[in-house]
């Protein structure tokens, strides 16, 4: 491709870092943006205006889609990824999809299969997997420092009551408020499945009770725990996102165990810009900030999640252009792979913390079992595994209030 790659981005909200990014990328043109919510758009024209892109706005997507782009990046509900990056790829365009890939196992089955149809790119936009400390613990494994992976950890504690009605409107059926406590996975998970590249295929998950999620909305248990068995018989721990838990600062924490070596990240101070290193057979430690990979001046402008949130688009670009770079792109196998533990671990919670077997869907034999697997709160199922607590109107009323405030 010759030209620059025009990108659409649907999602005016979470979007605008992407905006930032290809607006100003020099393989990039921000080519168009679509939200239903009209005061979105209007507040990202003015990234319009600064980077000279001709961009145009859309409040539908169907007309966004006939616009002349190549590449679409999925910046709308983490709950609502799958259809639109479907009706995307079959009209041939590149996608990559902000955080998370899927929300039930039929949906995995369909986006796998729409990604092979359609010979297109799909990346999975996991940032978390991109801190410079994360990074570097791919480096380092993948290098053979480390030995065989033995257990690994990751854990999102986000305490976000302070920010709930800026998240929710009040809104009782936002996503937000009605998402299992495991099912927003990703940012626990993500980071060790790209440092070893291995797969999950167990996974058992307990819940809290909702003691204080139910003060703001929220019908899910406060938190849970995802215990994880990998493809070498590793074990894994994961705390995903548990926005329920008092804590502050938030928990972004990783640590990997091989047979020769032990990494982890900082849990207070710098946490995801420090690394510690353990080399056994040396007796020596090494606590350091490693560098980012190739970092242009654009990289080191973008300041969205300790800078991470750059190498999400570079990557996707990098593989739409099949150069090198494209390695690091996290594609739609892994990105199920690592979404899959909070999908699975959700159904889990609900039997009781039974073990669950996590399919491999490369594998079109596997496919079947899965593809009218619609398991996932709504529907008729519960948030929570204690279940559903009933909240009164009042609670949301309340937290539209603050939002207006």
């Amino acid at each position: 491709m010759s030209r620059k790659i025009r990108i659409g981005v649907f999602g005016a909200g979470r979007g605008q870092t992407m905006m930032n990014v290809m607006a100003r990328h020099p393989d990039a043109e921000l080519a168009a943006v679509c939200d239903m919510y009209r005061p979105a758009l209007e507040r990202c024209k003015s990234i319009a205006r600064e980077t000279g892109s001709k961009t145009e706005f859309y409040e539908d997507f169907d007309k966004f889609l006939r616009h002349d782009i190549d590449a679409v990046v999925l910046a709308n509900y983490a709950n609502e990824h799958v259809p639109y990056a479907v009706k995307c790829l079959r009209s041939g365009r590149h996608v990559t999809s902000e955080v998370l890939c899927m929300q039930n196992m039929a949906e995995a089955v369909e986006l796998i299969e729409a990604v092979e149809e359609s010979g297109k790119v799909y990346t999975y936009a996991e940032n978390y997997s991109y801190f410079r400390s994360t990074a570097e613990m791919r480096r380092i494994y993948r290098r053979g420092d480390i030995g065989e992976f033995q257990h690994g950890e990751g854990e999102y504690v986000h305490d976000c009551a302070g920010i709930w009605p800026q998240l929710t409107y009040g809104d009782p059926k936002h996503w937000r408020n009605t998402a299992s406590a495991a099912f927003y996975c990703t940012h626990a998970t993500g980071p060790v499945i790209t440092v070893t590249g291995l797969r999950p295929v167990k996974v058992v998950c307990f819940e809290n009770p909702n003691v204080n999620n139910r003060k703001l909305g929220k019908l899910c248990g406060d938190g849970c725990m995802l215990c994880v068995s990998f493809e070498n018989g590793a074990t894994g721990k994961f705390l995903p996102w548990n926005n329920g838990w008092r804590r502050n600062p938030e928990a972004i924490w990783y640590c990997i165990y091989g047979t020769n070596r032990q990494m982890e990240t900082d849990r207070f101070g710098e946490t995801t810009d420090m690394l510690r290193v353990w080399i056994q057979d040396k007796k020596e430690e090494r606590y350091y900030k490693p560098e980012f990979p190739n970092a242009s001046e654009l990289a080191k402008a973008t300041g969205g999640h300790g800078g991470s949130d750059f190498y999400t688009m570079q990557y996707f670009l990098d593989a739409i252009l099949d150069r090198e770079g494209k390695e690091n792109a996290i594609d739609v196998y892994t990105a199920v792979d690592m979404t899959m533990i909070g999908t699975l671990g959700y159904r889990s919670a609900m039997e009781g913390g039974a073990p669950m077997e996590c399919p491999d869907l490369r594998i079109p034999a596997n496919r079947e079992a899965a593809r009218s697997d619609r398991f996932c709160p709504g529907g008729g199922q519960p948030s929570c595994a204690w279940g559903d607590p009933d909240i009164p109107d009042s609670v949301y009323e309340e937290t539209r209030k603050q939002q207006e405030r």
